[in-house]
């Protein structure tokens, strides 16, 4: 029915059930005086004026919902076509770009055209707290087997000071299935931060992905596949379009590993040259042959620089890395091996500072000048 009909519906309605409600008190009124007096009266005009009243007042709430409803229907309707037109609209218009997006421009290209594969999806990474003077963000990248895993990356203290310079990058490699390596080591920012402090090396970005499960020592799987453990290219796309770092490659990004972390990092190193400028293994107990098959299968004709560094009285983990800097040597391996035997002080914790401080130190030097 029309809007315009049910309003004047209403009206009428309204009039009459006025009306009649009107004239039965009247005739209420009248009944009432004349029981007073003894006058007989009939009741039957007060019933019927009163039933009526009664029905009209029904009437007017009926209508009255329907005005109602009906009016609320146009303007949804009236919503729903603007919605529409405003659909149609931003359809045809292009999509605006985030921030995250525009910033990430020039990152996610080079660090593309590092690595030879499509960048990936943007991913998000939240502050989960801070460290070292620094700030500890959280994200979730696509692993090698496509799987999610957890990516977190420590920004130093002078990150947030310059919003133009890019820093190089740490890949920092975990020993333990499905944690990152600052969960064992929470101390090892403070050892990248006090290289700077001490002027021994620039600041770096350190990512820390997660260790891959499957395997009670997911280094193990150097031996196997050694450029799985090294060619993560989503990890390098996402850490470039997100920050701040330099492009991926030998220039800007080197690789480090403590304690069972440590096989991962030097396999990574010897394997892939032309990603990681520099490797740094600390603490770590190896696989000379596994690690001779990893620098076997480098492609092109680069170097790898390697550290094996342990504490003065880490006997067992000296004598692995020597055994390591022999088997490449013997197998005339593209790789300069260093090695460092003299850290010394009165705690584990504390040699574990420094060594890391070392290992810095020795990743920095093969950066640009």
């Amino acid at each position: 029915m029309p809007r315009s009909l049910l309003v004047l519906s209403l009206l009428v309605a309204v009039v009459a059930g006025s009306w009649l409600a009107r004239s039965a008190m009247v005739r209420w009124r009248d009944l009432r005086a004349a029981q007073t007096y003894e006058l007989a009266a009939e009741v039957r005009p007060v019933l019927v004026r009163a039933s009526a009243a009664a029905l009209c007042l029904t009437c007017v709430s009926a209508l009255g919902v329907a005005v109602l409803l009906g009016e609320r229907g146009g303007r949804g309707a009236v919503r729903a076509v603007a919605a529409e037109a405003g659909g149609a609209d931003r359809a045809a218009a292009p999509p605006p770009l985030s921030v995250q997006s525009v910033q990430s421009v020039p990152s996610r290209s080079a660090a593309s055209g590092a690595s030879g594969a499509s960048a990936a999806a943007a991913v998000a990474f939240a502050s989960v707290g801070r460290a070292a003077g620094g700030e500890l963000m959280q994200g979730s990248v696509p692993g090698p087997d496509g799987r999610a895993r957890t990516v977190r990356v420590w920004l130093p203290a002078e990150y947030g000071k310059s919003t133009a310079e890019r820093f190089p990058v740490i890949v920092l490699h975990s020993g333990t299935p499905g944690r990152t390596a600052d969960a064992d080591l929470p101390d090892v920012f403070d050892g990248v931060a006090s290289a700077v402090q001490q002027g021994k090396a620039r600041p770096f970005v350190v990512v820390a992905p997660e260790a891959p499960g499957g395997t009670g020592h997911p280094c193990d799987l150097v031996a196997a596949a050694p450029q799985a453990v090294a060619d993560d290219a989503a990890l390098r796309s996402a850490v470039g379009a997100a920050f701040r770092t330099l492009p991926a490659g030998p220039a800007g990004w080197s690789v480090l590993g403590v304690d069972d972390g440590a096989p991962c990092a030097a396999a990574a190193g010897l394997a892939r040259p032309d990603l990681y400028g520099a490797a740094a293994a600390v603490s770590g107990r190896y696989d000379a042959r596994a690690l001779v098959g990893a620098a076997a299968e480098a492609p092109g004709a680069v170097t790898a620089r390697l550290l094996l560094a342990a504490a003065k009285r880490d006997t067992d983990g000296l004598a692995s890395g020597r055994a390591v800097q022999a088997a490449l040597r013997d197998a005339k391996a593209r790789a300069q091996v260093r090695t460092s035997e003299v850290v010394q002080d009165y705690t584990p914790e504390r040699e574990r500072l420094r060594l890391v401080r070392v290992a810095v130190q020795y990743l920095a030097e093969g950066l640009p000048k």
